[in-house]
C-alpha cells in the first residue's frame, strides 16, 4: 500500500510489498514438550518453503469461555518454553500480553508482543507494551471498525513505538458469529501499519458449545485465500497435531500436517497478485494466435 513502512521482526521485514509474514503456532502452550514439537515441524514448513514465519502461543488464555478451562502454564513457565523455541529453531517468537506488568517480561523473550483483540482500546496496555521498543501487533477489537484502528496506531507512536502490525480477526455480527469485510485490510493499510489477517479467530463461533468455543475450520483455508487475495501482509494461522484434543480453540486450528497444502495455495495466490504484468498472458494475444 502507498506510505506504508516495513516492520522489522528478526531478520524479516514485513510490509510495503515484503514476503508474506506467517504467524503460526499452537492457541496455548500445552506442554513444554508439546510445543517444541509443533515448533520443530514448523520450522521445517518454513525452511522447505522458504517462509519468514514467526513461533506463537499463549502462556495464558484470560478470556475463556468458563472459569474451568485450561489457560496455560502462566507467564514464568510459559516464557520459558519460548526462549526454549526460539533457541532450539531460530524463529522469533510471539505470544499475548493480557496486563501491563507483563509487557517488559515478555519483551525480553517475544520478538512480538500481541494485544488480544479485546483490549485493542486499553491504553495502560498499549503504553506498556509499545514502551518495551519491541514489535507490538494489535488485534482489531471484534466491536471496532477498521477505521478506528488508525487511533490505535497513532497511540503507539505518542509513546515513541512506530513498529506495529495490526491484526485483522473479523467482526461481531448477531450472537456467537463473525463475519469478514475484505476491505478492512486496505482500510486498516492506510494507518501505514502492516496488516495480518488471522483465519483462525475468524470461523470462531465464541460461546458456541456452552462453556467452550465453537468455530468451523474448514473456513480457514478460504478465508486465508481471501485475505491474500485482497493484499494482506501475513496471515495468522493457529496449528496443532490433532485439533480436535487441543485444550482450546480445537474447532478453529489447521492440522498441523494439513497446513502447508493451505499455506502453499496462500503462496500461489500471492504469486498471482505481484507477478510483473509483463509475465502475464495477454488475452487479446491469445486470441490471436488461435485465430
Amino acid at each position: 500500500m502507498s506510505g506504508q513502512q516495513p516492520v522489522a521482526v528478526g531478520r524479516y521485514a514485513v510490509g510495503a510489498g515484503n514476503p508474506l509474514l506467517w504467524v503460526c503456532g499452537p492457541c496455548v502452550i500445552e506442554s513444554h514438550d508439546l510445543t517444541l514439537q509443533i515448533a520443530d515441524a514448523l520450522r521445517g514448513h518454513a525452511e522447505r518453503l522458504a517462509l519468514p514465519l514467526v513461533f506463537k502461543a499463549s502462556f495464558d488464555k484470560a478470556n475463556r469461555s468458563s472459569g474451568k478451562s485450561f489457560r496455560g502454564p502462566g507467564l514464568q513457565e510459559g516464557l520459558k518454553t519460548l526462549d526454549a523455541v526460539k533457541r532450539a529453531t531460530g524463529l522469533p517468537v510471539t505470544t499475548d500480553v493480557h496486563e501491563c506488568h507483563q509487557a517488559a517480561a515478555v519483551a525480553e523473550v517475544c520478538d512480538i508482543l500481541q494485544v488480544p483483540a479485546f483490549l485493542a482500546r486499553q491504553t495502560d496496555l498499549l503504553e506498556a507494551c509499545g514502551r518495551t521498543g519491541k514489535v507490538v501487533n494489535v488485534k482489531k477489537g471484534q466491536f471496532m471498525a477498521p477505521w478506528d484502528m488508525k487511533n490505535v496506531v497513532a497511540k503507539l507512536g505518542e509513546f515513541g513505538n512506530r513498529n506495529v502490525l495490526l491484526t485483522e480477526r473479523g467482526t461481531t455480527f448477531g450472537y456467537g458469529l463473525l463475519v469478514n469485510d475484505m476491505r478492512a485490510v486496505p482500510w486498516m493499510q492506510e494507518t501505514g501499519a502492516p496488516v495480518i489477517f488471522d483465519a483462525t479467530h475468524s470461523v470462531q463461533q465464541p460461546g458456541a458449545l456452552g462453556d467452550r468455543t465453537g468455530g468451523d475450520r474448514r473456513m480457514v483455508p478460504v478465508l486465508a485465500r481471501a485475505a491474500v487475495a485482497a493484499g494482506c501482509d501475513g496471515v495468522f494461522l493457529e496449528t496443532h497435531p490433532r485439533p480436535d484434543e487441543a485444550k482450546s480453540d480445537g474447532p478453529n486450528m489447521v492440522p498441523l500436517d494439513e497446513l502447508p497444502s493451505v499455506i502453499e495455495t496462500c503462496l500461489r495466490v500471492r504469486a498471482a497478485l505481484t507477478a510483473p504484468s509483463a509475465t502475464r498472458a495477454d488475452p487479446h494475444e491469445r486470441c490471436r494466435k488461435s485465430a
